[in-house]
């Protein structure tokens, strides 16, 4: 087929000899390409200006970008390809099984192609649809910068997932959730490079000082909705339930197979939330293009005030009612926004845990290549799958549902940094740490090695 030759032929990160990489070459790379991303965020694009895409920068930190840089694209790419693709795959639409090597390898290739796709489609409807302003003659040059930074944050995502901790997307995601998060509560500059209490610990000091009721209260509430957030997810993590097993080949020994509540991770919410975003910025660069609103609806200032993305976005609650700026009609946004949430969340729990190996299938699998069974059961794989089964398909689904209520409660309690992308942060923050203190107790007990199967 020619669709396999190309694929066998698509540029790629050379994989690591080793089967397992060692911690310090994993953090030399993690913090490389965390060094680069920063650095490339801050090339402006020769012979343009941000133009329309300034008033989107609220979500920037989603898409892993910063709007007017080399890197303008972003993640946006990489997510839309995997959103597509995996409502292909998970539909039955494309029939492809990723439980095999081969299939696998045909998945990743596919989804590879259509990154590139999109980062060509992206770059070209940026300049053409204003989103960036092209000066007379660099239309060309400047889309060629698009596609340029598109393709170096791909290859930098892979870097990460061959050589690092995690992947790109989920770090880029966390930086910039951590640059913002300091700027929001301990900014003290303005525009003009005058002092501003922008950030929210020193809004709040001031406020207290003037007798500012009102603005110590907007202060205090975005202050405490975001310690009381990270509360919540960090407890949330924590939950999981444990599968008792025993080695076969060491009677007496024994270990527990963790099954986590969030058991598709932070993925759900990176792609619901990449899905919502991307239709924001398409829809204001349509509105911006044709010169009035459409069926997405009416976008202002980078905000939907009408149409069918009003009733998917958020609106700070917390904020409206001590501003006394309330509306009922906030009452059925706020609704939709948290319905929209919890199904794609959903949705996407159940498609990335098919896709990515970690059904009962492949879990059967794994802990049968490990030597382990469950005790009082006979050791066969359709036994083993049938057990696990009863907890992961509830576990997928309950914590898709989970996580997407809380991405979308986090949106509405007007947080330092936008709910969901804080929500991300920590999340990605402490799978990052888990990873890394794993590493780190490997590479400390190479017994541990042998027992992991690594």
């Amino acid at each position: 087929m020619a669709l396999m030759g190309i694929l066998k032929n698509l540029p790629e990160v050379k994989s690591p000899l080793e089967k397992k990489v060692s911690f310090n070459v994993k953090l030399k790379w993690t913090l490389i390409i965390l060094a680069a991303f920063f650095i490339m965020s801050n090339i402006a694009l020769y012979g343009a200006d941000p133009g329309f895409l300034e008033q989107f920068e609220f979500l920037a930190v989603i898409l892993g970008t910063s709007f007017g840089s080399i890197i303008t694209l972003g993640i946006g790419p990489i997510v839309m390809a995997s959103i597509i693709l995996q409502l292909l795959v998970g539909s039955q639409i494309l029939e492809i099984d990723t439980s095999t090597v081969e299939g696998k390898r045909f998945f990743q290739g596919l989804q590879k192609l259509l990154v590139f796709f999109f980062i060509l489609f992206e770059a070209i409807i940026y300049v053409l649809m204003g989103g960036i302003r092209a000066a007379p003659g660099f239309t060309y040059v400047v889309m060629f910068q698009l596609i340029l930074g598109g393709i170096a944050v791909l290859f930098m995502d892979e870097v990460c997932q061959k050589w690092g901790f995690g992947s790109g997307v989920s770090l880029f995601i966390a930086a910039g959730v951590g640059w913002r998060l300091i700027t929001a509560s301990f900014g003290f500059l303005g525009p003009e490079g005058n002092f501003q209490a922008s950030g929210r610990v020193i809004a709040l000091v001031i406020s207290l000082m003037n007798a500012d009721s009102q603005g110590a209260m907007l202060a205090f509430s975005a202050i405490a909705a975001t310690i009381i957030l990270f509360l919540v997810v960090v407890w949330a993590q924590s939950l999981k339930i444990e599968i008792p097993l025993s080695y076969d080949r060491l009677r007496g020994y024994s270990m527990k197979w963790p099954l986590q509540f969030f058991y598709a991770s932070v993925i759900p919410v990176i792609l619901t939330s990449a899905l919502i975003a991307n239709f924001q910025l398409f829809g204001g660069l349509l509105q911006n293009w044709l010169g009035r609103p459409t069926f997405l609806g009416n976008i202002v200032n980078g905000q939907p005030v009408s149409g069918l993305l009003y009733w998917v976005s958020s609106t700070n609650i917390v904020e409206r009612i001590i501003t006394g700026s309330w509306e009922v009609s906030l009452i059925g946004q706020t609704f939709g926004h948290i319905v929209f949430y919890m199904f794609f969340c959903a949705l996407f729990s159940v498609f990335w845990v098919k896709t990515s190996g970690m059904d009962a299938s492949a879990q059967a699998q794994n802990i049968l290549k490990s030597g382990l069974q469950i005790p009082g059961f006979r050791k066969d794989q359709r036994i083993l799958e049938s057990i696990l089964a009863r907890y992961v398909t509830p576990l997928t689904i309950m914590g898709g549902l989970a996580i997407g209520l809380l991405a979308a409660l986090a949106d509405v309690l007007g947080t330092l940094v936008a709910g969901t992308a804080l929500l991300l942060g920590i999340m990605i923050t402490f799978q990052f740490y888990q990873n890394i203190a794993q590493q780190h107790a490997m590479d400390m007990n190479p017994a541990m090695k042998k027992m992991m199967g690594v």
